[in-house]
């Protein structure tokens, strides 16, 4: 958020965000600044500006980094409501770009009631679930609730992928355990056994079948299948102790989400514990710290924590405590399909909600080099570039003669911090050429693609029977309206 000394800005609704991340009150926050209360309140319902000196203030007292809070949350709504609103449905109203951002700043809550509202409209359009059933169906009364696993995503977004009430009991308990990475099964499953009364077994294939883990109540025991490896298995320990000594801090944190129908409410439950599991396999101080030691190595930071190569890849995306932040990843998990499983992002990444990824982007390549760390620099049509690495990975084993699940993590970050990787070493990354991308096909307006799956929707398709070119489809320069 630069400004030069003395200008006046008008950003309440991103004030108010910053605030709200640092876990702060207004009067807190007064106090920190040097101002009062009265004058944050005006602040925040852009009735007063906020000078360059006090954002300068704000960035030395929290140690932010003002140019990813001002605008990575804009452009990530910004980028949502211009998928929304490039669908042929509003092909009759012309909104202008400005407006969509000015919306998406200054009415982050209207973007999400549009995106909800988009995703449901979506859902019953395609016929993928019986949202349109339970829309006509439904009592008076009735809440309708989005697909649960959107849902769940729009509020790990919300939170910037981190919570701060479950890194602090992780690292309690990593404390109270005191024991190195290699010794953390086992001082999990005593901690499971002396303090919950719950014994941990590792069972054969052929009695847990497809089942990893299973918790059973009623013998009090934890069993997992022999085909998870030695960090799954301290993972799921973790996750069964997050369930059973977290349990306030998350209705905590799921109570803050407002109402929520009981997928989602469960789902999401799920996902905080799983986030504490990884927190106590890879504790935030001493994480951070080895990560900025090793540039981010992944594979040594793995071999370190005790931990596989995704693990370690979604912890890095959750480095977001103030005061001690890591580099801001985005996170990308999909099937040799194409079909994405896993999306985060702690920066600026515009993923896509209602479709895939792009074909040029390197991390499907991964599939035909599955012992290969690829490496790419690719740039968005907005001249956005950003640094990328992809690997594949197989979890977890899988008996003769099933399959072998596979997938591709794609990690990176905005270019202007790629050279703290050990991945971006030798490289000029000034002077190296981006891979051209979109964010998918449909939204996508880059001519003569190869790759091209489908048109983009704002554009008008051209059909020549006398002409066959690289791209499987032509388009005009001029935007549907």
């Amino acid at each position: 958020m630069p400004a030069e000394s003395g200008k006046k800005l008008f950003v309440g609704p991103r004030f108010r965000r910053i605030r709200q991340q640092l876990g702060l009150s207004q009067t807190q926050i007064a106090e920190g600044l040097g101002i009062s209360p009265s004058y944050i309140n005006l602040i925040e319902r852009n009735q007063r500006p906020v000078t360059a000196q006090i954002l300068l203030r704000l960035a030395e007292t929290y140690d932010l980094d003002l140019r990813d809070l001002a605008t990575a949350d804009e452009d990530r709504f910004f980028a949502e409501l211009n998928e929304i609103f490039s669908d042929p449905l509003f092909r009759q109203i012309d909104v202008p770009k400005q407006e969509l951002r000015d919306l998406a700043e200054l009415c982050p809550g209207v973007t999400h009631a549009l995106q909800r509202l988009y995703a449901a409209y979506t859902e019953a359009r395609q016929g993928e679930t019986l949202a349109a059933a339970q829309m006509a169906d439904r009592d008076v009364g009735t809440r309708y609730e989005a697909n649960p696993v959107e849902r769940v995503r729009e509020l790990i977004e919300a939170n910037r992928n981190y919570f701060p009430e479950l890194e602090l009991a992780a690292e309690t308990l990593r404390d109270e355990l005191n024991v190195p990475a290699e010794g953390l099964y086992a001082a999990l499953a005593a901690r499971l056994r002396e303090k919950h009364s719950i014994q941990t077994r590792i069972m054969p294939v052929d009695v847990m079948r497809e089942t990893l883990r299973r918790f059973d109540r009623h013998r009090r025991q934890l069993l997992i299948s022999e085909l998870v490896d030695p960090a799954g298995r301290a993972f799921q320990l973790a996750f069964q102790l997050g369930l059973g000594e977290c349990g306030q801090a998350l209705e905590t944190i799921i109570g803050r989400a407002g109402p929520l129908d009981d997928a989602p409410r469960r789902l999401f439950r799920i996902t905080l514990a799983n986030y504490f599991a990884a927190a106590v396999m890879m504790p935030y101080p001493a994480f951070l710290a080895a990560a900025e030691a090793l540039n981010y190595d992944i594979h040594v930071l793995a071999q370190r924590f005790n931990s596989g190569f995704e693990q370690v890849c979604h912890r890095l995306t959750t480095l977001q405590r103030p005061n001690a932040r890591g580099i801001p990843f985005f996170l990308l998990r999909v099937d040799n399909a194409g079909n994405v499983s896993k999306r985060f992002s702690s920066g600026t990444f515009p993923f896509s909600k209602f479709g895939g990824t792009c074909p040029l982007w390197n991390v499907h390549s991964t599939f035909d080099t599955p012992d290969r760390l690829l490496k790419q620099v690719i740039e968005l049509s907005d001249g956005t570039r950003y640094f990328s690495i992809a690997q594949m990975v197989r979890r977890p084993v899988a008996p003769h003669p099933q399959p072998q699940p596979r997938f591709a993590i794609g990690l990176g970050c905005e270019i202007r911090h790629a050279a703290r990787l050990v991945y971006a070493g030798g490289m000029d990354l000034e002077k190296t050429e981006g891979t051209p991308i979109g964010v998918n096909c449909r939204l996508c307006e880059r001519e003569n693609c190869a790759q091209r799956a489908e048109p983009p929707i704002t554009r008008t398709l051209i059909l020549d029977e006398t002409t066959r070119r690289v791209s499987s489809f032509a388009f005009s320069n001029a935007r549907e309206l």
